[in-house]
């Protein structure tokens, strides 16, 4: 049953009142059957992942494919993600979300075995581009510690923590009765369990012989024939890997005392070689001090020259403080490499994928906690290669994201031009050496880019086209300010504990190329982009004193008329506005008075050098008042047009000429609703008397500006905090965030304690104060009517508001040219526009046939070219729409809150259509985004719901429960773009793209790119006559007669439990019903049945064959016996 809504009620009878026939009075109003057609339907919208941009996070396993040249890292989190060449990247993930403790590859078979910290072993394949798992196995009993698996061998080798070893046939997934026990691979005589196995191989030149090694210290050498021990090698320190020499006569070990010992295959008594690469050794012939475990070794033989040993750990105890080092020892030198990071693990690559060859290894993979290396061992010093995957992302922490597809053509170009000339030098020379699989065959073709702001006050700006991720450049803002060298010099003014430098917020032109940047340290920074280098003597400065006032104190009369002129340069709202240009502060800081006029960063008074690229062209800052910190920024807008910028905080707006240097409007919110205005905001109780020092400035805690930015209207809690945390902590604020929406707290209970959530220094305001503080939360520069009555557009700007309203504020620009920086521009205060439940997220307007008016823009010119270079360049503006009959409207503004979404019409400001977008959760990002050939409001909500709506009518066009809100990291940086795509940081290291594009869906097998490629397998090394007459070579092993089910019976059922993957043909069997399954399915079964009719075919011609053969004899014997008589027979 439909409900019945009073206020839609009100709202019609309220429209009828206005005008007895709304279709005669306004003949051009849109209604309900309006003639804008809307194409966009719910067919042309569908939801999927598409990549997973970054390192993967929390690393805990790596394995490379030394045929397909692929490099493959699982995570703690049961994620796998599989490298190629530069731009060949897959995501996949284990349900389990176990961690994954080791990786294998079938080598050069398309498939890859991992074994998680939940005991279970998984058989991907690759030969997909989205990798699936074909089985799984999990065993009940015994847990899993290492695993084997022999090149060109179907039989994988499972050791346990028990000290046991199974086997498990890959291609069917089952287990093999063939079982060795710890204690038949110990000596009868050892009292004590000899720990988990932590070592498998088999010798390079006998598969019949496996090498154990066991956690206390002991190796044992096992022959699978036999069924016994050939060879137990004891020594008193731990093991913690093992690595053979090519030709199987001697490996190494390496143990927990930092040593290495070397044995001979047939010598088990005593070690051959004992040393402590890292260990101080004694003059007096003593044992080396002990060094900390050298936790993996690797050995490996070139035939030109010495052998290379390659191990992590092992330094000494007094290196307190040092970093991860890799050792690398050749011959008589060693290397010792620092890393930026602790290692996780390596893999030397060598040309061979036959261990009983000489290996040749030509470089070294270091998987460390937060990035890649891969060392080149071919040239002197070891020197890196550069990586070509987008791994930097966590480079400093990511505070904020935007994403704009199908951006200026020109732009990627420009900024790679820029950024190329940032890149480091003394990289290998030689081609990175991961380079397998292929690129997609997409039709994507549009420029997409990515912009993430850091806490160390980077910007970097990615080239995103085709599904791939590049960076391009690389912005400092921190160059601008002061640094202080020590902590002793931290200044006092700062108003978070660390990264004060922190991007909050960015606002971007692609047209123009005009960037505006907002700090935590409540700074604003605009940049223009330039070709040529320029060194700034003077960082233009503007300081600008925010302020919110109240009833008790006297406040600046705004005037009798509905839309009062707003103060200009010339006449300030509130003493000390603004310092001019350049100035330095002249505020106190002194012990006995509070902190007034002063900044909290430092501006750089020396000359500033300015590569190609962005460059400063204004900086912004706001200062302390009456010892109160200026409030967190937590909305910014910039107009290449009107050359204007505003920013917005719980204090209030400010706007700002930036091409005059000149603060034109500083005001709180409530100062922009008219005096008659319904919707002007009241404080919700009487405020309470404070102290003369703190009476100008309502200023509270860093946490607030972000609390009354995204209020979520269902609980009276703020979202908004999300905008001061930092995305990279490691503490739990997801569940600090819940507790806020579940069971709101006390506003008096959130003082200086929480500043681990906020980040920032606790203030003394009081929680009246913050409950009734409306701040400003989304700007949009627009050419629109400012008013009811008027019938001619002109330059305006949309300021929505954490309360909900929308008020229009009025512009009025001097003519371009000399007289634009001459003469001072006039601004007007409109009133209210419309008020929505929630705060409001963002504005659009769109034309009278349903296109979008994006932003006036100018078109980008070199700042520092030549005058004759400028004049040249046309600086545009788009058609302003033709002008408003009298009462007829010819725009919609269209605005989304947390709550809902409304459209009116303009100039009339009338309701047209109204949609609920939730009522149990709110909204955490809304975008109107250009999709197929049209436009739509995208919706993110906190319940993880993604929504789409149709644009005049609103009608919903997709609701789908994609991912629920738990990180404040995924609520902090969720953006849409253009033509279907959207992406947040999924991670503090990884960026994961979605799509809610059916065409992009549909297309996205063509534009995924490939890992398995057919390559041939190099050939085995050749045994040589002598070898071969001797028996000197390598000695293989049929596998199959010792471990098939009639050699070696049947494994216990209980041990383990065989589980068809998805990716199976059992596990497709039964799998859900759906379209995509559907297309696997019958591809599988089309792959199947092309497989039987081929099978098929060659019985056909075995039969045609033998057919003819047997017509042809048989007409033989005809022939012969044709005039024979039976008794001549």
């Amino acid at each position: 049953m439909k409900k019945f809504n009073i206020r839609k009620v009100l709202d019609g009878l309220t429209a009828a009142s206005s005008s007895s026939s709304s279709s005669a009075a306004q003949p051009g109003t849109p209604s309900q059957n309006d003639v804008v057609q809307e194409t966009l339907q719910s067919e042309h919208f569908q939801l999927c992942k598409t990549v997973r941009h970054g390192f993967p996070y929390q690393p805990s396993s790596m394995a490379f494919d030394p045929v397909q040249k692929i490099l493959a890292i699982g995570t703690q989190t049961g994620a796998l993600r599989l490298f190629g060449r530069a731009g060949v990247e897959c995501y996949c993930q284990h349900e389990s979300g176990a961690a994954v403790i080791q990786l294998q590859f079938l080598i050069n078979e398309g498939a890859l075995v991992s074994a998680l910290a939940d005991d279970s072993i998984h058989l991907w394949n690759l030969r997909q581009k989205i990798p699936a798992i074909l089985h799984s196995l999990k065993f009940n009993k015994e847990r899993i510690t290492y695993c084997h698996l022999p090149f060109q061998s179907k039989w994988l080798y499972i050791g346990t923590e028990r000290g046991n070893i199974h086997i498990v046939n890959v291609e069917s997934f089952t287990l093999s009765g063939y079982v060795i026990m710890w204690n038949k691979a110990i000596e009868l005589s050892t009292k004590t369990h000899p720990g988990p196995v932590v070592h498998i191989s088999d010798n390079p030149m006998d598969e019949g012989k496996l090498l154990i090694g066991f956690e206390c210290g002991v190796v044992v050498l096992w022959d699978l024939k036999s069924k016994k021990a050939d060879y137990r090698y004891n020594y008193d320190e731990a093991i913690h890997s093992v690595a053979w020499h090519h030709e199987g006569k001697q490996f190494v070990c390496s143990h927990s005392d930092g040593t290495l010992t070397t044995w001979n295959v047939r010598a088990p008594a005593k070690a051959a070689q004992i040393i402590t690469p890292h260990g101080k050794q004694p003059k007096d012939g003593k044992k080396p001090e002990p060094c900390k475990p050298i936790l993996k070794v690797e050995y490996k033989t070139t035939r030109a020259g010495d052998p290379f040993m390659v191990l992590s750990g092992g330094l000494s105890y007094d290196t307190v403080g040092r970093r991860a080092c890799l050792t690398v020892m050749h011959g008589k030198s060693t290397a010792v490499l620092e890393m930026d990071y602790p290692i996780v693990d390596f893999l030397t690559l060598c040309e061979t994928p036959y261990p009983n060859d000489f290996q040749e290894p030509y470089a070294v993979v270091v998987l460390l906690e937060k990035d890649l290396v891969v060392i080149d061992l071919g040239q002197i010093g070891y020197p890196i290669f550069e990586n070509p995957y987008p791994l930097t992302i966590h480079e400093s922490p990511v505070t904020c994201v935007e994403y704009f597809a199908d951006c200026p053509a020109e732009l990627i170009p420009a900024l790679y031009s820029v950024g190329s000339r940032q890149k480091r030098q003394g990289y290998s020379k030689k081609e990175w050496p991961v380079s397998g699989g292929n690129w997609g065959q997409g039709t994507q073709s549009y420029p997409e880019i990515i912009i993430t702001g850091h806490a160390d006050g980077s910007i970097k700006f990615w080239d995103a086209s085709a599904l791939m991720l590049q960076v391009l450049y690389k912005l400092k803002t921190a160059k601008v300010f002061e640094r202080a060298r020590g902590k002793e010099e931290k200044p006092s003014t700062d108003i978070v504990d660390e990264d004060p430098f922190a991007i909050q917020t960015l606002s971007w032109c692609p047209e123009s190329r005009m960037l505006c940047v907002a700090g935590v340290s409540a700074h604003v920074i605009i940049y223009r982009f330039s070709k040529q280098e320029v060194t700034t003597e003077v960082v233009q400065l503007l300081e600008v004193r925010m302020q919110c006032e109240f009833s008790d104190v006297d406040s600046p009369d705004p005037g009798g008329d509905q839309t009062p002129t707003l103060p200009t340069p010339g006449a300030s709202s509130s003493p000390q506005e603004a310092e001019p240009p350049t100035q330095p502060s002249t505020g106190s800081n002194s012990s006995d008075g509070p902190r007034d006029n002063i900044p909290c960063l430092q501006v750089r008074s020396s000359p500033l050098k300015q590569s190609p690229g962005y460059q400063v062209e204004l900086v912004v800052q706001l200062v302390w008042v009456s010892g109160e910190p200026p409030q967190p920024i937590t909305s910014l807008a910039i107009n290449s047009s009107y050359g204007l910028v505003v920013f917005g905080n719980s204090s209030g707006l400010a706007v700002v000429d930036y091409l005059q240097k000149t603060l034109l409007l500083n005001m709180g919110t409530s100062e922009l609703y008219s005096p008659s205005d319904p919707y002007q905001g009241q404080p919700r109780s009487p405020r309470k008397a404070r102290q003369p020092s703190g009476a100008l400035c309502d200023s509270n805690d860093g946490s607030n500006a972000s609390e009354d930015r995204c209020k979520s209207p269902t609980s009276g809690t703020s979202l908004s905090a999300l905008a001061a945390v930092p995305l990279a902590s490691d503490t739990n604020h997801f569940l600090i965030l819940l507790s806020f929406f579940l069971f709101p707290p006390d506003p008096a209970c959130l003082d200086a304690k929480d500043n681990s959530f906020t980040r920032s220094r606790s203030s003394s305001v009081t929680s009246i104060d913050r409950e009734s503080r409306e701040a400003i939360s989304s700007f949009h520069f627009c050419e629109s009517f400012p008013r009811k009555t008027d019938g001619q557009v002109g330059p305006c700007l949309l300021v929505g508001t954490t309360q909900g309203s929308v008020m229009t504020v009025a512009l009025s620009l001097p003519p371009a040219g000399d007289q634009r920086l001459q003469q001072s521009l006039g601004i007007a205060s409109c009133g209210t526009m419309v008020r929505l439940k929630g705060g409001v997220l963002t504005m659009a307007l769109l034309d009278f046939t349903g296109a979008l008016l994006p932003p006036p823009y100018e078109s980008w010119y070199d700042p520092n070219a030549s005058d004759e270079e400028k004049e040249k360049v046309r600086r545009r503006r788009p058609a302003s729409p033709p002008a408003s009959q009298e009462g007829q409207d010819t725009q919609f503004a269209v605005v989304c809150s947390e709550k809902q979404a409304k459209v009116l019409a303009l100039p009339s400001q009338t309701r047209l259509y109204k949609h609920n977008i939730t009522e149990t959760s709110f909204v955490l990002r809304a975008d109107v985004v250009q999709m197929a050939g049209t436009n739509c409001i995208a919706c993110f909500c906190a319940n993880g719901h993604i929504m789409t709506l149709s644009l005049p009518s609103l009608r919903p066009l997709l609701d789908l429960n994609y991912l629920p809100l738990t990180d404040m990291r995924i609520a902090r940086t969720f953006c849409f773009s253009n033509l279907g795509q959207a992406l947040y940081l999924t991670s503090p290291t990884e960026i994961q793209r979605i799509t809610y594009s059916q065409e992009t869906c549909d297309n996205l097998q063509e534009m995924l790119s490939e890992l398995f490629t057919p390559v041939e397998t190099p050939e085995a090394p050749n045994r040589g006559f002598f070898k071969g007459l001797f028996g000197g070579g390598a000695q293989s092993l049929d596998r199959e007669d010792l471990f098939g089910e009639t050699a070696a019976g049947k494994a216990s059922r209980t041990l383990a439990q065989h589980i068809p993957g998805p990716g199976s043909m059992e596990g497709m069997k039964g799998a859900a019903s759906g379209v995509v399954g559907d297309l696997a399915r019958a591809r599988i079964a089309l792959d199947e049945r092309g497989q039987k009719l081929g099978e098929l075919e060659e019985r056909t011609a075995a039969m045609m064959a033998s057919a003819e053969s047997f017509s042809k004899h048989a007409h033989d014997m005809m022939v012969k016996y044709k005039d024979k008589k039976w008794y001549q027979l």
